[in-house]
């Protein structure tokens, strides 16, 4: 037996041993002394690359790898504790039996004389099983082994506590310096009466090496690894197929909303199955359907009220010009009228005007929504064009003021250009305040094409920041109050179509000195114009 120097932290068991750990009493200096440091927020990943790195293929084949690992680490450890208890059990129960066997067979001659003791530990060591013992002996100051060393140390305070305390023995498992051991204290008795007896002070310890069976534990502890790890790999192939079964639905689910958002609506999934993934296609199916007979009919009705008023508008355009002509015959005639009479007169002549204005937007702007609007282009120069604007709807007093370089040429629809000016410029001076000024420039973008900017601003209290939303929507009323006005509702709608016809934008907004601003852009080519 070979013996060390090193401190053991032990406790002991009767009749069935605990595994003991022996150290130096230090504790490695690089051990964790409290809870691991918590991550900090550049540990970790960003919502979006955590989203690419752990999607639901990602989730599942791990969910269904954490499970195999669950099972598999579950059955081999719990393998693995039963056989290396029945591995440690049948060792320690067949040298506890043998040598309790052995101290009771031997004679003993009491008082113990060191004298021929050594070669009876002998004798008992040589028929150790199931291996080689080293058998010790202690009655009072007599010490005695069949090895070298009279005394050992892997024998530990406790058990020699135990076997004073239990006449039928005591063992215990101890590991020192790395090497386990099986440590038995059996006290030798004699019979003092028919039921009682006593120790005779001669205690016989054996010592065993449990090398062999720690060479098997780990054997088994690598079996149930090496066991683990290929499963793992071979459950991969499962949870692949899983989780492609569960995301072919998911994947044609996907698709079929992106073919619906594109406006398709008659898109449909086959449903497989009766699961819940099948369970949702054929929800799916049912809202698709539904969504789809609602935007029909809502089609339907836009599509005749569409008609309707395009029917109604061009139907209305013949009296209408028969209405004109008599009341400009009557307005030349009501000076010699009477008052009342030329009052009367002259009001159906400009109700008659508002709705002639009426008639006409309603068919500019069916025309947009049955997208038969189109654009006649032609080279023009800018300044001038708006000039024109302005001077035949007479607006070229001090109402009106312009910041007009000139040079600026582009292709325009000169009519629809001239309504999105003039319309801009109307509203200005019926809604705004005088004076209203229109500038014109060119910007040249770092991006994309170059823009024709054309702005009318005006004096006015500015637009409130509750009506900008809805400043360009049909019929919209800023004052809830103002039932009637000289223009028709839709000028600013038919200005928005016009600029979109240009591939443009117009939005509006508030000066900071005060005052409404309206912002023309339309993309284009400029040309400087030579001197």
């Amino acid at each position: 037996m070979t013996s060390g120097t090193g401190r053991a932290r032990r406790t002991l068991g009767t009749r069935v041993g605990r595994r003991r750990a022996v150290d130096d009493g230090t504790a490695p200096k690089d051990a964790p002394a409290g809870r691991a440091p918590r991550r900090t927020a550049d540990d970790v990943p960003s919502g979006r690359a955590r989203a690419r790195a752990f999607g639901l293929r990602t989730r599942l084949v791990f969910a269904f790898l954490l499970v195999a690992a669950v099972s598999a680490g579950t059955t081999s450890a719990l393998t693995y504790r039963e056989a290396r208890n029945a591995l440690l059990k049948t060792a320690q129960d067949t040298a506890v039996s043998s040598f309790r066997d052995q101290v009771q067979q031997t004679g003993w001659a009491l008082p113990v004389r060191e004298e021929g003791l050594e070669e009876v530990l002998r004798d008992m060591a040589r028929k150790g099983k199931p291996h080689p013992w080293v058998v010790f002996a202690e009655y009072g100051s007599v010490r005695a082994s069949s090895g070298e060393n009279p005394v050992s140390t892997v024998i530990t305070p406790e058990l020699r506590r135990a076997a004073r305390a239990h006449p039928n023995g005591s063992f215990e498992r101890v590991v020192k310096d790395g090497v386990p051991y099986l440590t038995i204290a059996m006290p030798t008795v004699f019979k003092a009466g028919p039921e009682s007896v006593l120790p005779s002070g001669l205690v016989v310890y054996a010592v065993m090496r449990m090398t062999d069976e720690q060479i098997n534990v780990e054997a088994l502890l690598a079996a149930a690894r090496d066991g683990a790890l290929p499963g793992l790999v071979i459950a991969l192939i499962p949870g692949l197929i899983a989780a492609r079964s569960v995301l072919r639905p998911v994947r044609e689910l996907r698709k079929a909303a992106q073919s619906m958002g594109s406006g398709r609506l008659d898109t449909r999934i086959t449903a497989r199955g009766s699961d819940e993934l099948a369970d949702l296609a054929r929800t799916f199916n049912e809202s698709a359907a539904k969504l789809e007979t609602s935007v029909r009919e809502l089609r339907e009705a836009e599509a005749r009220a569409r008609r309707f008023a395009s029917d109604v508008s061009h139907e209305l355009r013949t009296p209408l010009a028969g209405m004109l002509a008599v009341t400009e015959v009557l307005d030349e005639d009501a000076e010699r009228l009477d008052p009342d009479t030329a009052r009367a007169v002259r009001l159906v002549s400009a109700e008659t005007g508002k709705l002639a204005v009426l008639v006409e937007d309603l068919m500019e702007i069916s025309r947009f929504d049955a997208r038969a609007a189109e654009l006649n282009t032609d080279e023009v120069d800018v300044a001038q064009t708006i000039g024109k604007t302005l001077q035949n709807r007479h607006w070229t007093d001090d109402r009106v003021r312009t910041d007009l370089p000139p040079g600026i040429r582009a292709r325009l629809d000169p009519r629809r250009f001239d309504v999105v000016v003039a319309n801009l410029v109307g509203n200005a001076l019926r809604h705004g305040g005088a004076p209203v000024t229109v500038r014109l420039r060119g910007e040249a973008r770092s991006s994309g094409p170059s823009v024709l900017v054309t702005e009318v601003a005006d004096s006015g209290p500015g637009i409130r920041p509750e009506v900008l939303p809805h400043i360009f929507d049909r019929f919209y009323k800023a004052d809830a109050a103002r039932t009637r006005s000289a223009g028709s509702g839709l000028g600013l709608a038919i200005t928005l179509e016009n600029v979109r016809l240009h591939g443009g934008t117009v939005r509006a907004g508030n000066h900071p000195a005060g005052g409404a601003v309206f912002t023309v852009e339309i993309p284009l080519h400029l040309e400087e114009a030579d001197g």
